[in-house]
């Protein structure tokens, strides 16, 4: 259910019946020629939808805005800092506290978002510690996306308008995907930029990490699914919890 649709009579009753909201947080930043400003949006809206009503949660209007320094140069690109987003992210769950919210669930689209999303949920565990924070970023899904991938990846740990992640949307929002204009990016990535700070207009002139052609519908839903599958579990076991 879309929060801000609600109104100020019912919602209450609501909030005590639900207990759960999901925020979905992405970025607006470069995913080459192919794909978006607001991939991660896309991603990150669509995937709470599917999850709230899986787990009859709230979701929130989504926060649009993220940490992408390593994108910043690049056209279109938005970068807001982790400072920032932090103390936001914790101001809105606490917020949703005093609402009468147990569960808060950052939904993420974009990985550059991780620290401060692990930070505010800590600052939150110490300002309202009954209030259960969940940072999600595509979950349990290792093992299905080795399964499905072709190309071998850039980067062990992030993905970026490539193969899998064009997947994604082709699964969650294709109508935004146009796969006349996919590439395959081939970043080069030096070894020493899991070490350093390291632009990315360094190592590619397009944001794509990866082969995009390689994308499909089926490889998207079967990562995606499981995902899901993985959070919502996790979801419905902090209500059980709560309920009791």
């Amino acid at each position: 259910m879309k929060f801000e649709l609600e109104n100020s009579v019912e919602v209450k009753d609501k909030i005590r019946s639900f207990r759960a909201a999901i925020l979905p947080i992405g970025a607006v930043e470069a995913h080459g020629p192919h794909l978006p400003l607001g991939t991660d949006n896309l991603l990150a809206t669509r995937l709470a939808d599917k999850l709230a009503e899986r787990t009859e949660s709230f979701v929130l209007p989504p926060f649009s805005y993220g940490q992408v320094w390593s994108l910043r140069n690049f056209p279109g690109s938005i970068n807001v800092s982790n400072e920032a987003l932090i103390r936001l992210l914790a101001d809105i769950g606490e917020s949703l506290y005093q609402q009468g919210f147990r569960i808060f669930i950052l939904l993420n689209g974009h990985l550059g978002n991780a620290v401060a999303l692990k930070e505010a949920a800590r600052m939150l565990y110490e300002r309202v510690p009954e209030l259960k924070v969940f940072y999600f970023f595509y979950p349990g899904t290792k093992e299905v996306t080795a399964q499905v991938r072709e190309a071998t990846a850039a980067h062990s740990t992030y993905m970026h308008a490539d193969e899998i992640e064009t997947s994604y949307m082709l699964y969650l929002a294709d109508e935004y995907v146009d796969m006349t204009k996919a590439i395959d990016g081939a970043p080069q990535i030096p070894f020493e930029a899991d070490f350093t700070p390291t632009p990315w207009e360094e190592m590619t002139s397009s944001a794509v990490l990866g082969d995009a052609t390689l994308a499909t519908r089926e490889k998207g839903e079967a990562i995606i699914e499981r995902s899901l599958e993985v959070m919502t579990e996790i979801v419905l076991r902090a209500k059980k919890g709560i309920m009791n």
